[in-house]
């Protein structure tokens, strides 16, 4: 069945429109609605002829019904009935292929960007929002995260690449209950204050769950993807990406009546094959195949996802404040929005050691965008028409992204890190030492 990601009638209806709004990303993403607009014109002749080529032969069929059998004109009838069922069996593949075509080109075009997304290129477009907290100042040479972890014992990143390679951690002793902690704090957090469902969700995917995300076709190279197979069955599953994936795709092909918004929240390992990512990032934990990450996702009316945005992200910041953590927002430019947002905000986290922001939480608004794919509607009230829903999702936060900042930021010049006070009872401690 053809899955369309922008809806074909708005994007042929209003061509100019939206090759503007995606020729805000870049020239290289309109380009890819070149071809879209061609093919629709196509893919309605073919059904137009299609349906008259039917008409034709149901009319030719009731004609032959009504002939006797034994006569020359009966023979000639269904002679000509089969030419046009030969023909109306030509189109219908014809047609097939056409939209086949148009569902791949839709598939690789990215969503709408929302008009007070700022222009830009990169994230050095992006636009401050605001700031919480301040820089803390230091009498001692701040050392960066995985120097920290290593010397106190909780990180070791050697026998973690003997057992899986590079980009992987063990995390030992204080580490781990510093990780668990927050997994736990987090979810306690967003379900208890903020109204979240709790869910634990398979750690493994279909194709069609990373399509209707987004992920898929687009980022296939940035997946795991597992491969068993047996006689009788396939298990193609996907390493899950993201707790967006399958909190979102849930309600895939439903019709909601429970009452919107949908807020839902998990904890899941998360797998990415971080292709392309080199240079410093590649150093401690920032770029993991393997990390943990307590992910939000709203689903909303239409009219209520801008306010949602701004809620859920509000979510995301009650995280690093309570914490203690030195953080700012802002706003992505075009360049760097994402595949299936129509606006997001980066909360980014402030390490020492790089003296910079680093991203712990992307906010976004993905319109209808992957709700179309995914095929996720509600109803308002009995009777009417069923809507598709705005989806929204936003990490709560990457956790250990947040155990870089806790190390960073708490860190003491003896080589020990305070606790933050939110996290002393769940550690049973008050700082991290060595042994």
């Amino acid at each position: 069945m053809t899955q369309n990601m922008l809806d074909l009638r708005y994007v042929v209806d209003n061509l100019a429109e939206v090759r503007a709004s995606i020729g805000r990303r870049s020239a290289k993403d309109a380009a890819l609605l070149d071809p879209i607009s061609a093919l629709a014109q196509r893919r309605l002749a073919l059904i137009q002829q299609q349906q008259a080529k039917a008409a034709e032969r149901n009319s030719a069929s009731k004609e032959m019904s009504r002939l006797d059998k034994s006569s020359a004109d009966f023979a000639q009838r269904r002679a000509q009935l089969k030419q046009l069922s030969v023909e109306v069996k030509r189109l219908e593949q014809q047609l097939a292929e056409v939209q086949q075509q148009v569902h791949e080109q839709l598939a690789r075009v990215p969503n709408l960007v929302a008009q007070d997304v700022p222009q830009g290129n990169s994230e050095q477009d992006n636009v401050l929002v605001s700031s919480w907290g301040e820089a803390r100042e230091y009498d001692f040479e701040v050392k960066p995260h995985d120097e920290l972890g290593v010397a106190l014992g909780i990180l070791d990143f050697e026998r973690a690449a003997k057992l899986s390679g590079a980009r992987f951690t063990i995390m030992l002793g204080a580490g781990a209950r510093l990780e668990r902690a927050l997994i736990g704090f987090m979810l306690d957090l967003h379900t208890g204050e903020h109204g979240y469902t709790e869910v634990l969700p398979p750690f493994m995917v279909r194709r069609e769950a990373l399509f209707g995300t987004g992920q898929l076709p687009k980022f296939e190279s940035d997946l795991f993807k597992t491969s068993k197979r047996d006689p009788d069955k396939s298990y193609d599953l996907y390493l899950n990406p993201t707790a967006e994936v399958p909190l979102t795709n849930m309600h895939a092909r439903e019709i909601l009546d429970a009452p919107l918004p949908l807020a839902l929240t998990a904890y899941t390992p998360c797998f990415r094959s971080e292709a392309g990512s080199y240079g410093q990032d590649v150093r401690g934990m920032i770029r993991q195949h393997q990390f943990d990450k307590v992910e939000l996702v709203r689903l909303c009316r239409p009219e209520d996802s801008a306010a949602q945005l701004e809620l859920l992200t509000r979510h995301a910041e009650t995280v690093l404040e309570k914490l203690g953590l030195h953080y700012r927002r802002v706003l992505l430019c075009t360049g760097d929005l994402g595949f299936s947002a129509t606006k997001t905000y980066d909360l980014e986290v402030w390490l020492p050691a790089q003296k910079r922001f680093r991203e712990i939480s992307s906010c976004s608004n993905c319109g209808d965008f992957q709700a179309r794919r995914a095929k996720i509607r509600y109803r308002e009230k009995k009777g009417t028409k069923a809507r598709l829903v705005h989806t929204l999702n936003g990490s709560g936060l990457a956790v250990g992204r947040t155990v870089i900042a806790i190390l960073e930021q708490y860190q003491q010049a003896d080589g020990s890190v305070v606790v933050p006070e939110v996290l002393r009872a769940r550690m049973g401690c008050e700082r991290i030492t060595k042994g």
